[in-house]
């Protein structure tokens, strides 16, 4: 590869960069609906043509911020399932972790909850393939903590899902909004543990 080949994609990469910057800071001010791609490219002083050439729609826009906050939540479930820890102790700290993250970037804004309605509405594969990689990553947690005796012996992966399940409302924005400061719902440690001693003999 050219060093001429190199610079582009540097380049290129740095506009995408910024898209989405100002993508998500418009979407999570004004909304998506009420955002359209002369906006974003308003903002950045572009052209509206200058944008299309990196993305096709606003469609595609939202695609690729989704990607993105979604690949920062897997790489900091990989960091907890990483940990030098019992897989009870990983899975708590995964789950708390995950909770943290929702809290404090997808809930400072109200607008936040629209972007999550319209990729469940359009962008579903987005969130299905995150959905199985955190999924596999459990399973896996799960499949030590069975291999050292901490949980009884089963099909990992099912386990997985029940655990993911039973612990959704930690990690998705409208259920999470909906239970901060409720004194009639679980507590988010009370939670996890729940979901941790389903997993024990």
């Amino acid at each position: 590869m050219s060093m001429e080949t190199i610079e582009f994609d540097g380049a290129r990469q740095d506009t995408v960069m910024r898209i989405l910057d100002v993508a998500e800071t418009l979407f999570r001010h004004y909304g998506y609906s009420k955002t359209n791609v002369a906006d974003i490219a308003r903002e950045l002083g572009m052209s509206t043509a200058n944008i299309y050439r990196f993305f096709a729609s606003k469609v595609e826009i939202h695609q690729a911020l989704c990607s993105r906050m979604l690949g920062a939540s897997y790489d900091l479930a990989l960091r907890s399932a990483a940990l030098p820890m019992s897989a009870s102790e990983r899975l708590r700290r995964y789950a708390l972790d995950q909770h943290r993250q929702t809290m404090e970037t997808m809930m400072d804004e109200e607008k936040v909850h629209e972007m999550v309605i319209v990729a469940i509405e359009r962008d579903w594969h987005v969130i299905e393939r995150h959905i199985d990689r955190l999924n596999d990553l459990v399973a896996s947690m799960i499949a030590e903590g069975i291999a050292a005796g901490e949980f009884l012996d089963q099909d990992p992966h099912i386990a997985a899902k029940c655990f993911g399940a039973a612990t959704v409302t930690l990690c998705h924005p409208q259920m999470a909004a909906q239970c901060v400061a409720k004194e009639n719902r679980a507590q988010p440690e009370d939670l996890v543990d729940f979901a941790v001693r389903a997993l024990k003999p």
